[in-house]
């Protein structure tokens, strides 16, 4: 379809050059001269229909393409681990997704359709003009283009320049946005809005600036074409006049030549627009191909696709954080029978989180291994193991959606009736019938409209609906009062004796929500400290002895 526009668009100035001819010499008048009129119009009308038909065309690959592109990102983001998320800033990678897949998009687009459409028309009309006219005109006009190659290749660098640096004051201008939006409570809190408002005013300003650098540099290619087509046009314009002159030239042809030249326009700004386009994609590229290439942090080629029932094993694991001087987790070994129930207690920062991060496999230790029913956690694909596990993090997460919608995003299927089982056992069922919608009550972004022990509980009856064969609580109780973590852990207890074969393992710092577990480890320094049953702990003297007095006196004083 392109070429067919070329094609046509090099016809009309010979078929015009030649009408003028046939006038001047009187040979064109009456039926002839209406006969060319129309094909000149028939000209007209084709290119009109092949440029909307090769748009279409020709688009929606490049529409294709982003999509591509997203989804090929998105998916990539989805199964990276915590530790890539460590090194990424949120912000970043959205501006990536949408602002520079963009660019990427138009380079494939318009400037493919750009490069060819103008390339080929420049063959084309050069063609036309040496073989078509004459080649003397040809080869003066032709006398200032090097001066306009060397001026593009000058641009164009600038411009690749001036493009990445843009991009990245936009993912900066991104990030800060995202942030002040999800603190936006802790800002207005600590009356910082003025000086987010100057950050954001700075950081607006730097993202304007070097977008105009990089369209002041992008506008610097129409000098260079506008004087090279001048100087262009003068030259064949003196030749062809003193050609004429001579009789060597007819009019006709002269003025055939001037509208090729005239068509010499758009090839030279197609050229300008598709390399301004093309260094914007290509800085795009830069950025955003080295996340879809990066390492996964947590590798999935394992080959079992069910998990297979019996004790959970941890032995000899390790496992350091990166730049950190000491190990997380330091020769771990225990086992966790079908059914039973692990207390993991210990100080702040002793390697109860990490642990649960290892046997979710966000985490892979360097030594020692985790083996569930006699197989290495490697050797089940993720989707099966998670599909096993029931995990509730610290800080728990909602999504803008209803309360019933979140509660049974673990098991999309399910039933008012089992949503509202699954909120009894977490103990919300109650405050969500206060809400004047209900199970239907929009939560906000990120649960704002819940308070935090009522985000733990949804999250808690999400995923007591999952109904994983493996419960994961990261001190999932420290919003709720003392009297409703009991109610939670009798409907736990319950819940066990329903389902034997279910396991748990609760990280705590309030001891009071490990008290019932089977086996109960404190972790200091990411060792095993101490391990027995609470009475045993108890008798045994320790840290987990004194911690426990010291929380029940604290209890009693809180009581009075």
């Amino acid at each position: 379809m392109l070429f067919g526009v070329a094609l046509f668009t090099v016809l009309i100035p010979r078929k015009v050059g030649a009408i003028i001819d046939g006038l001047a010499a009187h040979t064109l008048a009456g039926r002839g001269l209406v006969t060319e009129l129309a094909i000149l119009l028939a000209y007209g009308v084709a290119i009109y229909i092949l440029r909307v038909s090769w748009r279409m065309r020709l688009y929606s690959a490049s529409y294709r393409l982003g999509v591509e592109l997203r989804t090929r990102f998105y998916a990539r983001l989805g199964r990276q681990g915590p530790a890539f998320y460590q090194q990424q800033r949120t912000g970043d990678l959205m501006a990536l997704a949408t602002n520079d897949i963009d660019a990427i998009e138009q380079a494939a687009g318009e400037a493919l359709l750009a490069g060819f459409d103008g390339t080929l028309t420049l063959l084309m009309v050069l063609g036309m003009m040496v073989v078509g006219v004459d080649w003397r005109l040809a080869a003066v006009a032709l006398l200032p283009f090097p001066l306009m190659a060397w001026a593009f290749w000058h641009i164009s660098g600038h411009i690749h320049t001036a493009s990445t640096d843009s991009l990245k004051r936009f993912a900066a201008l991104n990030d800060h946005v995202q942030e002040t939006l999800s603190g936006v409570r802790t800002l207005r809190a600590l009356g910082l809005e003025q000086r987010s408002s100057r950050h954001f005013g700075e950081l607006a300003g730097a993202a304007a600036r070097a977008s105009l650098t990089a369209q002041q540099w992008e506008a610097a290619y129409e000098p260079a074409v506008g004087l090279t087509l001048t100087a262009a046009s003068v030259l064949t314009l003196s030749l062809g006049g003193y050609l004429v002159w001579q009789g060597e030239l007819t009019i006709g042809a002269l003025t055939s030549f001037s509208m090729y030249l005239g068509q010499l326009i758009w090839p030279m700004f197609a050229a300008g627009w598709v390399l301004a386009l093309i260094e914007r994609g290509r800085a795009a590229l830069a950025r955003l191909q080295p996340l879809l290439d990066a390492p996964l942090t947590v590798e999935d080629h394992g080959s079992q696709p069910a998990v297979r029932p019996g004790p959970l094993e941890l032995r000899g694991v390790s496992f350091q954080y990166p730049g950190q001087a000491g190990p997380a987790l330091a020769d771990v070994s225990l086992t966790l029978q079908p059914g039973q129930t692990l207390g993991l207690v210990g100080p702040t920062g002793s390697g109860k989180s990490t642990l649960l991060r290892v046997l979710l496999r966000q985490a892979t230790p360097q030594a020692g291994s985790v083996c569930w029913g006699g197989v290495a956690l490697e050797e089940y694909t993720l989707a099966a193991l998670r599909a096993q596990m029931s995990w509730v993090p610290q800080e728990s997460f909602l999504f803008s959606a209803s309360i019933a919608d979140n509660i049974a995003l673990a098991k999309p299927g399910a039933s008012r009736a089992d949503v509202e089982r699954a909120a009894r056992l977490a103990a919300i069922h109650d405050d969500i019938l206060r809400f004047p919608q209900g199970y239907d009550t929009p939560v906000g972004e990120r649960g704002i409209t819940l308070s935090g022990g009522q985000r733990q509980r949804v999250a808690i009856a999400r995923s007591l609906l999952a109904e994983g064969s493996l419960l994961l609580l990261d001190d999932a109780l420290s919003a709720v009062d003392t009297g409703t973590e009991t109610a939670i852990l009798d409907h736990l207890e319950e819940l066990r004796r329903a389902h034997p074969e279910r396991s748990a393992i609760i990280a705590s710092h309030r001891l009071s929500g490990v008290a019932r577990a089977d086996l109960v480890v404190v972790l200091r320094d990411g060792r095993i400290a101490e391990a027995g049953t609470h009475d045993e702990l108890l008798a045994h003297g320790g840290w987990y002895a004194s911690q426990w007095r010291y929380q029940q006196l604290e209890a009693s004083l809180d009581a009075a």
